[in-house]
């Protein structure tokens, strides 16, 4: 199975790399990623109080959501969408663990709300208002390459563009220690089925038999222990970065996902 797709946006979020433009200068080795890391982003998209009480996953995931589909110059509502997350939000499955077990009666319903895995494209849906379907992925360590996958066989399937989203937060408590996950960070394209003047790369891609080597990040301490950083690669190609060729990702336990410029 292969295929072609053409990118028109792209953003990328992490402490460390704040942003595409910042990002894509340092995974080319033009500049140092900043010393000191940058806050957790505020997505512009919801209003004031909502923006506050917003979970990390939320605030990252539409952060990158909304920076891609600018670039893109792409009208949100008509975008479907595809949300990949390998844990979702654990520092609130870990409030929910831990009220369960000593006050059940204390469940706070906004955390419970925000607990469930789509609860990120559920917030995208809302603040843009996009009756446009959108799909909540989850697979583990195969979890960005599923979702790139996901991605292409719609924009193939329907011939339309598709905004893909993936994001990661912290783990804590108990879960840290079998499904463990470190900092923020969050990234986005808008993938389209034929070229046009927003086109930023054409990504070749094709599956294959699982194997050595795959592919592992030379800026990987800037995301280090995330659970979505297998991710970083795929950015460091469209970013043009010096002897990044192609790229080989977990898809399963019998294939991986190469992707190549074309």
């Amino acid at each position: 199975m292969s295929g072609v797709l053409h990118v028109e946006g792209i953003a990328l979020w992490s402490p460390r790399l704040p942003g595409w433009e910042a990002a894509r200068a340092v995974l080319r080795g033009e500049r140092p990623a900043p010393e000191q890391p940058a806050p957790r982003p505020s997505p512009t998209l919801l209003a004031p109080t909502e923006r506050r009480r917003a979970p990390d996953t939320v605030a990252i995931a539409l952060e990158v959501a909304l920076a891609a589909t600018a670039m893109a110059g792409t009208n949100p509502t008509e975008l479907p969408s595809v949300f990949a997350s390998t844990h979702g939000d654990l520092a609130i499955s870990d409030y929910m663990c831990a009220t369960l077990a000593e006050a059940p009666t204390m469940i706070s319903p906004t955390k419970f709300h925000n607990s469930v895995h789509n609860a990120a494209a559920g917030y995208w849906s809302i603040a843009t208002g996009t009756y446009a379907p959108y799909t909540a992925i989850s697979a583990l360590d195969c979890t960005f390459a599923q979702g790139v996958l996901e991605a292409a066989m719609q924009v193939g399937a329907d011939g339309v563009r598709v905004l893909l989203v993936a994001y990661d937060i912290e783990a804590r408590g108990p879960l840290a220690t079998v499904t463990p996950s470190r900092g923020l960070f969050g990234a986005a394209l808008v993938l389209a089925p034929v070229p046009g003047p927003r086109t930023q790369a054409t990504i070749a891609w094709r599956l294959d038999g699982a194997g050595p080597p795959r592919s592992s990040a030379r800026h990987a301490d800037l995301v280090a222990g995330n659970a979505i950083s297998g991710c970083l690669p795929l950015f460091e190609l469209l970013a043009d970065a010096p002897g990044v060729d192609s790229v080989r990702l977990p898809a399963s336990s019998g294939q991986d996902l190469v992707l190549a410029r074309a």
